[in-house]
């Protein structure tokens, strides 16, 4: 006879870790309300997340080109889920904004998240996971202009990398 399998349910706050991007020429920038910073937004029980983000954008900033959750974590005493948002030029203003610089990928083992995960990381592993929807997906490829999907090919998708 097996064992009842143990109940388990997530405690504590979630929040999403929003991520704004934009095309500024043919480089990939991170901007938003918190400089080029991800934005983090408290969710709270009941609310679905790409509805959240979404909503919040679009009174904060103005209408999104996409809204795409790209990865979850636990940190912070808070499950984080992270967004990638891509916006216009027209709708930067004054933000800050910096260029995406590339970088290594936090790398896990087979059965264990890795120990750390920089913010730069995060951003890495969802401009690569944009870079194959804007091949993979037709929602994707067609809100994402020529000019996005060119900026995205420098991003190659690596799955399963690590465990080759």
């Amino acid at each position: 006879m097996r064992p009842e399998p143990r109940a388990w349910d997530i405690e504590g706050p979630v929040q999403a870790e929003v991520f704004v991007v934009w095309l500024h020429g043919q480089r990939i920038e991170l901007t938003g309300p918190c400089g080029a910073a991800p934005w983090l937004l408290e969710l709270g029980h009941a609310d679905h997340p790409v509805e959240v983000v979404d909503r919040i954008v679009r009174d904060q900033l103005g209408e999104p080109l996409l809204v795409h959750s790209t990865s979850w974590r636990r940190d912070r005493e808070a499950v984080i889920l992270s967004f990638v948002v891509v916006i216009g030029a027209e709708l930067v203003a004054a933000m800050e904004s910096l260029p995406v610089e590339r970088v290594e990928l936090a790398r896990s083992e087979a059965t264990a998240a890795p120990r750390t995960i920089a913010h730069g990381q995060v951003l890495e592993h969802a401009l690569r996971h944009l870079a194959w929807l804007s091949t993979d997906d037709t929602v994707v490829a067609a809100i994402l202009s020529p000019d996005w999907r060119a900026a995205l090919s420098r991003y190659t998708p690596e799955p399963f990398r690590a465990l080759g």
